[in-house]
Protein backbone atom coordinates (compact mmCIF):
# COMPACT_ATOMS: atom_id res chain seq x y z
CA UNK A 1 0.00 0.00 0.00
CA UNK A 2 0.83 3.62 -0.87
CA UNK A 3 0.31 6.27 1.28
CA UNK A 4 0.75 10.06 0.28
CA UNK A 5 2.28 12.96 1.99
CA UNK A 6 3.04 15.57 0.03
CA UNK A 7 2.57 16.14 -3.58
CA UNK A 8 4.53 13.42 -5.95
CA UNK A 9 6.00 11.76 -2.98
CA UNK A 10 4.77 8.58 -1.31
CA UNK A 11 5.58 5.81 1.28
CA UNK A 12 5.60 2.05 0.59
CA UNK A 13 5.51 0.00 4.23
CA UNK A 14 7.55 -2.93 3.08
CA UNK A 15 7.50 -5.99 5.94
CA UNK A 16 10.49 -7.17 7.81
CA UNK A 17 9.63 -9.86 8.90
CA UNK A 18 11.22 -11.44 12.47
CA UNK A 19 12.78 -8.51 12.72
CA UNK A 20 12.81 -6.23 15.61
CA UNK A 21 12.34 -3.18 13.00
CA UNK A 22 9.05 -4.35 11.77
CA UNK A 23 8.90 -3.11 8.67
CA UNK A 24 11.09 -0.52 6.54
CA UNK A 25 9.44 2.63 5.37
CA UNK A 26 10.44 3.25 1.02
CA UNK A 27 9.92 6.63 -0.35
CA UNK A 28 8.70 7.32 -3.75
CA UNK A 29 8.76 10.55 -5.75
CA UNK A 30 6.86 10.63 -9.34
CA UNK A 31 8.56 12.67 -11.41
CA UNK A 32 7.30 13.68 -14.93
CA UNK A 33 10.55 11.73 -16.98
CA UNK A 34 12.38 9.93 -14.35
CA UNK A 35 10.84 8.57 -10.49
CA UNK A 36 13.00 8.00 -7.50
CA UNK A 37 13.17 5.39 -4.97
CA UNK A 38 14.53 5.63 -1.49
CA UNK A 39 15.67 2.54 0.11
CA UNK A 40 13.90 -1.11 -0.85
CA UNK A 41 13.80 -3.50 1.93
CA UNK A 42 15.40 -6.88 2.61
CA UNK A 43 16.00 -9.09 -0.47
CA UNK A 44 13.26 -11.37 0.64
CA UNK A 45 10.13 -12.06 -1.76
CA UNK A 46 8.01 -10.68 1.02
CA UNK A 47 9.42 -7.43 0.63
CA UNK A 48 9.52 -7.78 -2.95
CA UNK A 49 6.01 -8.90 -3.07
CA UNK A 50 4.89 -5.53 -0.89
CA UNK A 51 7.00 -2.97 -2.89
CA UNK A 52 5.46 -4.18 -6.12
CA UNK A 53 1.96 -3.94 -4.60
CA UNK A 54 3.02 -0.30 -3.90
CA UNK A 55 4.31 0.17 -6.97
CA UNK A 56 1.63 -0.84 -9.04
CA UNK A 57 -0.80 1.23 -7.31
CA UNK A 58 1.28 4.32 -8.21
CA UNK A 59 1.18 3.51 -11.80
CA UNK A 60 5.51 2.96 -11.59
CA UNK A 61 7.58 2.09 -14.14
CA UNK A 62 10.67 0.75 -13.87
CA UNK A 63 12.05 1.27 -16.56
CA UNK A 64 11.70 4.86 -15.29
CA UNK A 65 12.52 5.00 -12.08
CA UNK A 66 15.99 5.43 -10.30
CA UNK A 67 17.08 4.61 -6.42
CA UNK A 68 18.80 6.53 -3.35
CA UNK A 69 20.14 4.28 -0.52
CA UNK A 70 20.56 5.73 2.30
CA UNK A 71 23.09 3.22 3.90
CA UNK A 72 24.22 -0.32 3.39
CA UNK A 73 22.49 -2.37 5.41
CA UNK A 74 20.30 -5.06 3.87
CA UNK A 75 16.63 -3.69 5.17
CA UNK A 76 17.00 -0.37 2.45
CA UNK A 77 19.21 -2.07 0.26
CA UNK A 78 18.28 -5.68 -0.08
CA UNK A 79 15.99 -5.27 -3.03
CA UNK A 80 18.09 -2.83 -5.44
CA UNK A 81 19.34 -5.07 -8.23
CA UNK A 82 16.24 -7.07 -8.32
CA UNK A 83 13.41 -3.60 -8.89
CA UNK A 84 16.24 -1.72 -11.24
CA UNK A 85 15.98 -1.72 -14.73
CA UNK A 86 19.27 -1.59 -17.09
CA UNK A 87 18.09 2.24 -17.45
CA UNK A 88 18.03 2.80 -13.47
CA UNK A 89 20.84 5.10 -11.61
CA UNK A 90 21.56 3.79 -8.26
CA UNK A 91 22.83 6.52 -6.14
CA UNK A 92 24.99 5.44 -3.04
CA UNK A 93 27.41 6.70 -0.73
CA UNK A 94 30.97 6.34 -1.74
CA UNK A 95 32.40 5.29 1.96
CA UNK A 96 29.40 2.90 2.24
CA UNK A 97 30.12 1.28 -1.39
CA UNK A 98 33.27 0.50 0.63
CA UNK A 99 31.28 -2.74 1.66
CA UNK A 100 30.30 -4.55 -1.85
CA UNK A 101 33.76 -4.33 -3.00
CA UNK A 102 34.70 -7.99 -4.23
CA UNK A 103 38.15 -8.13 -1.68
CA UNK A 104 35.77 -7.16 1.47
CA UNK A 105 34.04 -10.44 3.42
CA UNK A 106 33.04 -10.58 6.74
CA UNK A 107 35.87 -12.44 8.46
CA UNK A 108 37.00 -9.14 9.38
CA UNK A 109 33.95 -8.88 11.60
CA UNK A 110 34.05 -12.31 13.01
CA UNK A 111 37.38 -12.08 13.89
CA UNK A 112 36.96 -8.58 16.02
CA UNK A 113 33.35 -10.35 17.23
CA UNK A 114 36.25 -13.13 18.69
CA UNK A 115 38.51 -10.89 20.14
CA UNK A 116 35.88 -8.98 22.09
CA UNK A 117 34.39 -12.21 23.89
CA UNK A 118 31.92 -13.74 21.56
CA UNK A 119 32.17 -17.20 21.66
CA UNK A 120 33.91 -18.85 19.10
CA UNK A 121 31.34 -21.79 18.97
CA UNK A 122 28.31 -19.33 18.33
CA UNK A 123 29.75 -16.80 15.70
CA UNK A 124 29.24 -19.22 12.61
CA UNK A 125 26.15 -19.38 13.83
CA UNK A 126 26.02 -15.58 14.40
CA UNK A 127 27.10 -15.07 10.85
CA UNK A 128 24.19 -17.17 9.44
CA UNK A 129 21.95 -15.52 11.30
CA UNK A 130 22.59 -11.89 10.27
CA UNK A 131 20.21 -10.37 8.40
CA UNK A 132 23.10 -8.75 6.76
CA UNK A 133 24.20 -12.02 5.44
CA UNK A 134 20.85 -13.52 4.59
CA UNK A 135 19.14 -10.68 2.76
CA UNK A 136 21.79 -8.27 0.82
CA UNK A 137 21.82 -8.09 -3.00
CA UNK A 138 23.02 -11.47 -4.40
CA UNK A 139 24.85 -9.38 -7.60
CA UNK A 140 27.11 -6.25 -6.63
CA UNK A 141 24.77 -2.99 -7.48
CA UNK A 142 26.31 -0.18 -10.49
CA UNK A 143 26.09 2.68 -7.82
CA UNK A 144 26.47 6.25 -9.32
CA UNK A 145 28.49 7.43 -5.97
CA UNK A 146 27.55 10.34 -3.89
CA UNK A 147 29.18 12.79 -1.72
CA UNK A 148 28.14 15.27 1.27
CA UNK A 149 26.33 18.23 -0.39
CA UNK A 150 25.67 16.47 -4.19
CA UNK A 151 21.91 16.77 -5.24
CA UNK A 152 19.48 14.42 -6.60
CA UNK A 153 16.67 16.43 -8.28
CA UNK A 154 13.38 14.43 -9.05
CA UNK A 155 9.64 15.64 -9.26
CA UNK A 156 10.17 19.06 -8.10
CA UNK A 157 12.22 17.71 -5.65
CA UNK A 158 15.77 19.02 -4.91
CA UNK A 159 17.43 17.03 -2.73
CA UNK A 160 20.79 17.73 -0.53
CA UNK A 161 22.77 15.17 0.63
CA UNK A 162 24.24 15.53 3.77
CA UNK A 163 27.04 12.97 5.27
CA UNK A 164 26.04 11.97 8.96
CA UNK A 165 28.03 8.97 9.71
CA UNK A 166 27.18 7.08 13.11
CA UNK A 167 24.69 4.72 12.07
CA UNK A 168 27.14 3.27 9.21
CA UNK A 169 30.39 5.15 8.24
CA UNK A 170 28.51 6.26 5.46
CA UNK A 171 25.01 7.14 5.87
CA UNK A 172 23.59 9.85 4.13
CA UNK A 173 20.25 11.97 4.69
CA UNK A 174 18.82 14.00 2.36
CA UNK A 175 17.87 18.00 2.96
CA UNK A 176 14.72 19.60 0.28
CA UNK A 177 15.43 22.82 1.46
CA UNK A 178 12.39 24.72 -0.01
CA UNK A 179 9.45 22.02 1.24
CA UNK A 180 11.52 22.02 4.94
CA UNK A 181 11.45 17.93 4.36
CA UNK A 182 14.35 15.73 5.99
CA UNK A 183 14.63 12.06 4.91
CA UNK A 184 16.48 10.94 7.79
CA UNK A 185 17.68 7.32 6.76
CA UNK A 186 18.41 5.72 10.25
CA UNK A 187 19.88 8.49 11.39
CA UNK A 188 16.84 9.89 13.31
CA UNK A 189 14.06 7.89 14.48
CA UNK A 190 11.34 8.34 16.40
CA UNK A 191 9.69 5.14 18.18
CA UNK A 192 13.09 3.80 18.22
CA UNK A 193 16.32 4.29 18.34
CA UNK A 194 18.57 4.47 15.82
CA UNK A 195 21.31 1.05 16.50
CA UNK A 196 24.85 2.14 16.52
CA UNK A 197 27.32 0.15 16.70
CA UNK A 198 31.25 -0.49 16.39
CA UNK A 199 33.06 -3.26 14.59
CA UNK A 200 36.55 -2.20 14.73
CA UNK A 201 38.34 -0.02 17.19
CA UNK A 202 39.80 2.75 14.49
CA UNK A 203 35.89 3.68 14.35
CA UNK A 204 34.42 5.97 17.26
CA UNK A 205 30.96 5.43 16.14
CA UNK A 206 29.44 7.17 18.70
CA UNK A 207 31.44 10.02 18.63
CA UNK A 208 30.65 10.15 14.81
CA UNK A 209 27.00 9.84 15.64
CA UNK A 210 26.46 12.65 17.98
CA UNK A 211 28.39 15.11 16.09
CA UNK A 212 26.17 14.30 13.25
CA UNK A 213 23.16 14.62 15.36
CA UNK A 214 25.05 18.44 16.04
CA UNK A 215 25.24 18.73 12.44
CA UNK A 216 21.49 18.85 11.40
CA UNK A 217 20.28 19.95 14.78
CA UNK A 218 19.52 23.72 13.16
CA UNK A 219 18.04 22.57 9.80
CA UNK A 220 14.72 24.63 9.37
CA UNK A 221 12.80 21.17 8.88
CA UNK A 222 9.01 20.84 9.31
CA UNK A 223 8.76 17.34 7.93
CA UNK A 224 11.10 14.39 8.98
CA UNK A 225 10.81 11.41 7.28
CA UNK A 226 12.75 8.23 8.70
CA UNK A 227 14.21 4.77 7.53
CA UNK A 228 11.50 3.02 9.98
CA UNK A 229 7.92 3.50 12.09
CA UNK A 230 6.06 6.85 12.44
CA UNK A 231 6.98 10.10 12.09
CA UNK A 232 4.90 12.30 13.79
CA UNK A 233 7.79 14.14 15.45
CA UNK A 234 10.00 16.93 15.77
CA UNK A 235 13.85 17.32 14.59
CA UNK A 236 15.45 19.22 16.90
CA UNK A 237 13.39 17.60 20.45
CA UNK A 238 14.44 14.33 19.03
CA UNK A 239 17.97 14.55 18.45
CA UNK A 240 18.34 16.25 22.65
CA UNK A 241 16.49 12.83 23.07
CA UNK A 242 18.81 10.72 21.35
CA UNK A 243 21.75 12.42 22.88
CA UNK A 244 20.41 12.22 26.39
CA UNK A 245 19.66 8.17 25.39
CA UNK A 246 23.38 7.63 24.52
CA UNK A 247 25.22 9.60 27.42
CA UNK A 248 22.80 7.62 29.86
CA UNK A 249 23.62 4.43 27.89
CA UNK A 250 27.69 4.95 28.40
CA UNK A 251 26.72 5.52 32.28
CA UNK A 252 25.23 2.00 32.06
CA UNK A 253 28.24 0.61 30.88
CA UNK A 254 30.43 2.52 33.04
CA UNK A 255 27.85 0.70 35.54
CA UNK A 256 27.90 -2.56 34.51
CA UNK A 257 31.81 -2.21 34.54
CA UNK A 258 32.45 -1.06 38.03
CA UNK A 259 35.73 -2.23 39.10
CA UNK A 260 35.87 -5.25 36.81
CA UNK A 261 37.83 -6.01 33.98
CA UNK A 262 35.66 -7.06 31.77
CA UNK A 263 35.36 -8.26 27.70
CA UNK A 264 32.06 -6.23 25.35
CA UNK A 265 30.44 -9.75 25.60
CA UNK A 266 30.19 -9.45 28.85
CA UNK A 267 29.59 -6.17 29.04
CA UNK A 268 26.28 -6.77 26.96
CA UNK A 269 25.45 -9.49 28.83
CA UNK A 270 24.88 -7.08 31.89
CA UNK A 271 23.37 -4.27 29.80
CA UNK A 272 19.17 -3.90 29.85
CA UNK A 273 18.07 -4.42 26.66
CA UNK A 274 14.41 -3.56 25.12
CA UNK A 275 13.84 -7.56 24.49
CA UNK A 276 11.47 -9.96 25.31
CA UNK A 277 13.67 -12.31 26.80
CA UNK A 278 14.05 -13.50 30.64
CA UNK A 279 17.78 -13.75 30.54
CA UNK A 280 21.11 -13.06 28.27
CA UNK A 281 21.04 -17.00 27.34
CA UNK A 282 17.59 -16.15 26.03
CA UNK A 283 18.40 -13.37 23.57
CA UNK A 284 18.55 -14.68 19.84
CA UNK A 285 22.17 -15.20 18.51
CA UNK A 286 21.52 -12.24 15.73
CA UNK A 287 20.17 -10.10 18.93
CA UNK A 288 23.57 -10.83 20.81
CA UNK A 289 25.51 -9.89 17.82
CA UNK A 290 24.05 -6.40 17.63
CA UNK A 291 24.15 -5.85 21.27
CA UNK A 292 27.77 -6.71 21.51
CA UNK A 293 28.78 -4.17 18.28
CA UNK A 294 26.74 -1.58 20.60
CA UNK A 295 28.42 -2.19 23.46
CA UNK A 296 31.26 -1.81 21.68
CA UNK A 297 30.84 1.86 20.38
CA UNK A 298 29.65 2.79 23.66
CA UNK A 299 32.95 1.21 24.95
CA UNK A 300 34.93 3.18 22.26
CA UNK A 301 33.11 6.27 22.96
CA UNK A 302 33.81 6.07 26.72
CA UNK A 303 37.68 5.56 25.80
CA UNK A 304 37.89 8.38 24.03
CA UNK A 305 36.39 10.48 26.78
CA UNK A 306 39.03 8.97 28.64
CA UNK A 307 36.85 7.19 31.53
CA UNK A 308 38.07 3.48 30.88
CA UNK A 309 41.00 1.98 29.32
CA UNK A 310 41.58 -0.60 26.70
CA UNK A 311 43.82 -3.99 27.30
CA UNK A 312 44.67 -5.39 23.67
CA UNK A 313 47.37 -7.02 24.56
CA UNK A 314 46.00 -10.34 25.02
CA UNK A 315 44.07 -12.86 23.43
CA UNK A 316 40.65 -11.36 24.14
CA UNK A 317 40.11 -7.87 24.53
CA UNK A 318 39.14 -5.96 27.76
CA UNK A 319 38.33 -2.74 29.61
CA UNK A 320 38.13 -1.03 32.78
CA UNK A 321 37.20 1.94 34.39
CA UNK A 322 40.38 5.18 34.48
CA UNK A 323 40.16 5.80 38.55
CA UNK A 324 40.45 9.71 38.79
Amino acid sequence: MADEIRKNLYRIVVPLPNSPLKDLNSYVIKGENRNLIIDTGFNRSVCYEAMLKGLAELEMDLNKTDFMLTHMHADHTGLVTRLASETSRIFFSRIDARVFDDDQSWQSLVDFAQINGFPADELQKALASHPGFKYSPKQKPVFTLLDDGDVIECGGYRLQCIATPGHTQGHICLYEKDRKIFVSGDHILFDITPHIESWAYTTNSLADYMASLDKVYHLPVDLVLPGHRGFLGNLKSRIDELKIHHRERADEVMDVLGSETLHAYDIAAGMTWDIDCETWEDFPIAQKWFATGEAIAHLRYLEGEGRISRNAKQEIVTFRAVLN
